[in-house]
């Protein structure tokens, strides 16, 4: 009877659980690291034609295969194109496709792993194979069919890395939608006539959003290399549009004669892929509840 007598404890402010967040972020300090170098990565590139010391598209055949310079930081390609220029501009194209097309991904992986959960039966069942369905096939492999079916367009390359990254979305959604609707508070706004929408909305997806922007900032990774992966292979931007995959198919004819051509926009995959798998560690410390209660 006690029990049933004391007083409910108010809900912790939304300052003491953002407090406890970075608490909780801050156990791992090489996320700040990657956070840092992800940061000015984007700079960079938003400053592109601040910062790039000539054009990325002027050609001048009598520089070409220059090597790296004081007048050419990172060299020329074999049309005399500055390449730290072009791989200033290249983050762009490949920054854009990734953060837009995990961004798609995330809203409708979100949305149908929620739906799913939250009706179950045969909707989740045939959902969930469907999803299963699009997970069996590489996410490269899927992206190159689609890609090469609708032409290697800026808009088509954000859709085939997009439907390649619905299904995990969708999965990491649904889990935690069916651990949520038993609980308490669910069961309450259902009493008080809340809609599906409503509760969906603002009682369940605040609560499961932590998991979804951590899976987005590892798989934002996954679409920068994607993304590059079908610009190597000839399925990227057309020349002379700058990207980095575009940029590593390039330099690879001359790899033996010029190496820093294809190792300058690896070597920048390779720093923003790095950078991302560190902001992600600390993201998934800063939402886990050990970790948060440890902090």
């Amino acid at each position: 009877m006690s029990d049933l007598a004391a007083p409910v404890a108010p809900p912790a402010p939304a300052s003491s659980a953002l407090q406890a967040t970075l608490r909780a972020f801050n156990t791992n300090k090489a996320s700040w690291i990657g956070l840092a170098i992800f940061l000015i990565v984007v700079a960079a590139a938003i400053f592109a034609p601040l910062i790039a010391p000539h054009d990325p598209l002027d050609q001048d055949v009598l520089d070409r295969l220059k090597p790296p310079s004081a007048e050419h930081l990172l060299g020329t390609d074999y049309y005399g194109r500055d390449t730290f220029s072009r791989l200033l501009y290249g983050a762009r194209i490949s920054l854009v496709i990734g953060v837009v097309s995990t961004l798609i991904a995330m809203a409708a992986g979100t949305l149908i792993g929620m739906l799913a959960g939250w009706r179950g039966g045969r909707f989740d069942t045939i959902t969930m194979q469907i999803m299963d369905m699009l997970l069996a096939f590489p996410s490269l492999i899927l992206g190159l069919i689609i890609v090469a079916m609708l032409g290697p367009s800026i808009e088509n390359i954000i859709a085939a890395i997009a439907l390649t990254s619905v299904p995990p979305f969708a999965r990491i959604a649904r889990a935690p939608t069916i651990a949520v609707k038993g609980r308490d508070f669910v069961e309450a706004c259902r009493s008080l006539g809340f809609s599906d929408t409503r509760i969906l909305a603002v009682h369940i997806l605040p609560n499961i959003f932590p998991e979804i922007l951590v899976m987005g900032s590892l798989w934002l990774a996954n679409a920068i290399r994607t993304e590059a992966s079908l610009a190597f292979i000839g399925l990227g931007l057309k020349p002379p549009t700058p990207t980095w995959g575009g940029m590593i198919r390039e330099g690879f004819e001359n790899i033996l004669d010029s190496a820093w051509l294809a190792i300058a926009p690896g070597v920048a995959i390779l720093v923003v892929v790095f950078a991302l798998n560190l902001l992600g560690d600390g993201l998934r410390d800063a939402v886990d509840p050990k970790l948060k209660n440890e902090a």
